[in-house]
């Protein structure tokens, strides 16, 4: 899923102090759509820490019963400068996109679009015969200036590579990681260095994960008791580790656990995240917006559509969605200064 509020903050992400120890980052409930909106449970980007390596936003939803409903209904929307990384537990969801991609991914497998200059895609819970509940992540990635003008794209990933060991299970879908002497490679596009994996514990297990000391990484627990190089993590909260280390210890009480994992290399600029946007000055935020709106139409009985030279604009245009309307947040008339830069006063 992606960023429905209504009201997003304009925020300044760029990478956050370093200390020692564990930093514990909890969540906060939000509401994505209309009166029937999916809650989720946001842990960056926050005023304490906007970053982990890349990674610049993580939304944990579910177990969210969807049977004998709509499920997940996310219309056409848009995106500059970032990745989206889909990742489920349980459940499907179906991906349209502006690049004519249609795509539905299910457990284990991985949904990365690139955004670039910029796309436009929807996502909803297929119509017949899909699983009774949905489970997951939504993560996205900044991409560095250098990738801020590239073509969007999108990949689909099914085969991913998996370890097991000793009660532990770890699946890399982003980046790279070492676990009991296997190195686990994604075959995911990335233009930083990143890491993604799922970490799966029976009860009283534990694993050790060898990764890059010049990496900061953070685990975000789904379900269990879990300690975290000796801190413990509460279900859906993300625990914090600065560069330095190169083995990083999860261990899993008595009723195991599931957590993910994500770090990668402190990001070296500042972005600007907004809505769905990510640039690096207001300017670039307030032009994507301006370039949505000018796809969106009004239309008969107060709904919105997309004008009818859309393809061929900047986002372009999302076909198959069946219902809900294009939309946009109005985007605050504002200039960031250094006090609202995240862990500032």
């Amino acid at each position: 899923m992606s960023n429905l509020e209504t009201r997003p903050a304009e925020q300044v992400c760029t990478a956050g102090a370093q200390g020692d120890g564990i930093e514990l980052l909890t969540p906060r409930d939000v509401p994505l759509g209309g009166p029937r909106a999916m809650n989720v449970r946001r842990t960056i980007p926050q005023r304490a820490r906007s970053l982990v390596g890349a990674w610049c936003f993580s939304d944990h939803y579910g177990p969210d019963e969807v049977s004998g409903t709509e499920g997940m209904q996310v219309p056409p929307h848009p995106h500059t400068g970032l990745q989206t990384v889909s990742w489920l537990f349980e459940g499907e969801i179906l991906h349209r996109d502006s690049v004519g991609s249609l795509q539905t991914v299910r457990p284990g497998e991985l949904n990365l679009m690139t955004a670039g200059v910029g796309i436009s895609h929807s996502e909803e819970s297929p119509a017949d015969d899909r699983p009774p509940r949905l489970h997951g992540v939504q993560l996205w990635t900044a991409l560095p200036g250098s990738a801020l003008g590239i073509d969007p794209h999108f990949e689909h990933h099914a085969d991913l590579p998996v370890a097991r060991y000793d009660g532990a299970v770890v699946q890399v879908f982003v980046g790279r990681l070492a676990v009991a002497g296997q190195d686990l490679a994604s075959p995911a596009t990335t233009y930083t260095p990143l890491v993604g994996a799922q970490v799966d514990l029976e009860p009283g297990a534990d694993v050790h994960l060898d990764v890059d000391p010049g990496h900061e990484h953070a685990l975000l627990v789904d379900t269990g008791e879990v300690t975290f190089e000796g801190s413990a993590v509460p279900p859906s909260a993300l625990g914090y580790v600065a560069p330095g280390r190169g083995r990083l210890a999860v261990r899993a009480g008595g009723t195991g656990a599931r957590a993910v994992l994500i770090g990668g290399l402190p990001f070296a600029e500042d972005v600007i995240m907004w809505w769905n946007f990510m640039g690096r000055t207001h300017e670039d935020v307030a032009r994507a917006r301006d370039d949505w709106m000018a796809l969106v139409a009004e239309l008969d009985g107060g709904t919105t559509g997309y004008v009818d030279d859309a393809a061929g604009r900047r986002f372009g245009q999302v076909h198959g969605y069946a219902g809900g309307p294009l939309r946009a947040p109005v985007l605050p008339d504002l200039r960031l200064t250094p006090r609202t830069r995240p862990g500032q006063g």
